[in-house]
């Protein structure tokens, strides 16, 4: 069972117009509960209008700053319209321990690492970089950080600061899509043309380890990039801040034609030991949402294959993803699997949540 801990909102800081900065305390019975490593997220909750909403945020301070995580303000976003408008110092907020595998490497070195973010992307990418810049006094950092215009640049004080304090160590490379610079290169999207064109006088291909959080298509081409400029597949790690979803109401469409048909599949689930089964449809409904209709308090968070809370391991039967963002090759050949996308293929299938 997914446990949710109170965490005091202990500050407020309007970062920008869009963004704001949350700090937050555990209480001292769980402050080893919410130890962090650089790069992970809180998944919070709350209630609007009757309905649970689950949002993840990425952690964008180290160990030694204590709990601290970038919202950004998106249109629509109630959880981050009410975190940018109504939160107060002293509110309690219900969130899971930290969580993810985007994160800093144990031991830095003397190595040289690359980071590439765009707008809220910076929050994780750079809790791993100020990690890395003070856990080792010979390792570089190199980011890539893109925004619209200058105004809406997160942690845009912070970032500064940093500069000054590894002025050898860290370099900063600020693009803009909506705003003319005076070199043409800072101009425009991070994308793979970018991407090849920074490459050389300004980036080093020839690092360690890149860090990438952006939209989908901005990690697509970066990774290609990189990739391509020599960089081993598994030494580039990333993380979206959204996903395309397939569409909700030709997935439900699918799933009630498939209960009118009576195609239906033999699913068990194991969760803390506990086995219980249940029959769902071939199509149209991930075995995540069909164990909660059953009432099984499977784990979840973002619900689109972009983090790694609802990984379960399939144990007999097939399963298909319909998307995966979370897990290495290695570990999908293992048989690991992210329940948010799983659909069945076999008649039975019995998969056991990991952690659990």
């Amino acid at each position: 069972m997914q446990e949710f801990y109170p965490l005091t909102v202990t500050g407020i800081d309007h970062d920008t117009r869009d963004a704001v900065v949350v700090s937050l305390a555990p209480a001292k019975g769980d402050c080893e509960t919410f130890r962090f490593r650089p790069g992970q997220y809180l998944t919070f909750r709350r209630d609007f209008d009757g309905e649970e909403l689950r949002r993840s945020y990425s952690i964008c301070a180290t160990p030694e700053e204590g709990l601290r995580v970038g919202i950004k303000k998106v249109d629509g976003g109630a959880f981050s319209s009410f975190a940018k408008h109504e939160l107060k110092v002293g509110d309690t907020l219900d969130a899971l321990p930290p969580q993810g595998r985007f994160h800093a490497p144990e031991e830095a070195g003397e190595k040289h690492y690359l980071g590439f973010a765009a707008g809220s992307g910076i929050t994780p990418v750079l809790s791993i970089a100020k990690s890395i810049l003070q856990g080792s006094r010979q390792a570089r950092f190199t980011l890539v950080y893109g925004n619209r215009q200058l105004s809406s640049v997160m942690f845009k004080s912070e970032l500064g600061d940093l500069k000054d304090r590894y002025l050898d160590r860290l370099n900063v490379v600020h693009v803009f899509s909506g705003e003319a610079q005076e070199i043409e290169l800072f101009s425009g999207r991070i994308d793979a043309e970018k991407c090849h064109a920074l490459f050389g006088p300004w980036v080093s291909p020839k690092a360690e380890m890149a860090f990438i959080c952006g939209p989908e298509a901005m990690m697509k081409d970066v990774a290609g990039a990189l990739e391509e400029a020599g960089m081993p597949k598994e030494k580039i790690k990333f993380e979206l801040f959204g996903a395309a979803q397939p569409g909700r109401a030709k997935m439900r469409e699918a799933a009630q034609a498939a209960r009118d048909s009576g195609d239906m599949v033999r699913a068990t689930v194991i969760l803390d030991g506990v086995s219980r089964s249940f029959t769902m449809p071939r199509s149209g409904q991930s075995v995540l949402d069909a164990a909660r209709e059953h009432d099984i308090d499977a784990p979840f968070s973002c619900k689109a294959g972009v983090c790694s809370t609802c990984i379960g391991r399939v144990k007999s039967g097939e399963v298909e993803m319909m998307q995966n963002y979370a897990l290495e090759d290695n570990e999908v050949a293992d048989g690991l699997v992210l329940t948010c996308q799983c659909l069945p293929l076999s008649d039975e299938i019995v998969i056991e949540y990991e952690g659990h």
